[in-house]
């Protein structure tokens, strides 16, 4: 069955589903990166303490300051600003503590790099198209003495996917891969995954079309013209379905008029 339900997503989290956390910590009073900020960085990384929402904040600025460029940098500013904080605390709810985990899409690392550092269980391996992002990844996770982060080369829709995963996620994805390629890239997760293993897609809805229209111009600064297909909820909660999956949807909302959506999927 299909379960939708808007959440206020700074109180209702899952019960249980955070333990005290004592992996990752920073050094909050620490500035921007500099000459020596990958030194810096990775002497910071050594040290691990409990964390609350403002050290989580940190987190973020050490991930940051992690990368060399300042291009890179100010995109991933960027980043955690549209995927803010909150959404974050949301997504880190849904991925197992421990085990293995694949993120589609990684980019930069950047949200792999948080989702390792709050649980150091988590054995994450990166997919991405751009080589020069995943050099970049695999560069800040060693600065950030994430060994539990690696990052590899490839495309989603012909990546070999490892059985005995526990959770595959994929944010703001799905909408650039071909839409005759979805099926089987999802039927492929599916199998691999384990029995109760998580399926997290935060994708862009196609209602209300003034948050639809928001969201592919920003989109189409990001990409140009390259095809993009945004999948109705009905429509990508169906498919899902049809693969065995269970499914739970809800629009994430923020203050900014995006289209942003999660399906938070349980293999059955």
């Amino acid at each position: 069955m299909v379960k939708e339900k808007e959440i206020n997503h700074t109180d209702q989290m899952v019960a249980g589903a955070r333990p005290d956390a004592r992996e990752f910590v920073v050094d909050a009073s620490r500035g921007e990166h500099s000459a020596t900020g990958s030194a810096r960085t990775e002497r910071d990384a050594q040290n691990w303490i409990g964390l609350d929402r403002d050290s989580s904040r940190a987190r973020i600025r050490l991930i940051i300051t992690s990368y060399d460029s300042i291009i890179v940098r100010t995109y991933c500013r960027i980043r955690f600003v549209i995927l803010n904080l909150r959404f974050l605390e949301e997504l880190d709810q849904y991925i197992p503590r421990h085990g293995a985990v694949v993120d589609f899409g990684c980019g930069f690392g950047l949200f792999s790099l948080y989702f390792a550092s709050t649980a150091r269980g988590r054995r994450i391996t990166g997919v991405d198209l751009n080589e020069a992002r995943v050099k970049a990844a695999q560069l800040s996770a060693k600065r950030l003495s994430l060994s539990n982060a690696s990052y590899t080369a490839g495309n989603a829709t012909d990546y070999l996917v490892p059985n005995g995963l526990n959770c595959v996620y994929m944010l703001d994805l799905l909408h650039h891969i071909p839409q005759e390629s979805v099926a089987p890239l999802l039927q492929r997760i599916y199998d691999a995954l384990l029995p109760d293993g998580i399926l997290l897609i935060k994708d862009v809805d196609t209602v209300p079309a003034y948050k639809r229209l928001f969201t592919l111009a920003l989109d189409r600064v990001m990409v140009g013209l390259e095809p993009i297909h945004y999948w109705p909820s009905r429509e990508l909660i169906s498919l899902l379905e049809s693969l065995g999956f269970e499914v739970y949807s809800h629009e994430m909302r923020d203050i900014l008029p995006y289209a942003h959506r999660l399906y938070i999927c349980r293999k059955r």
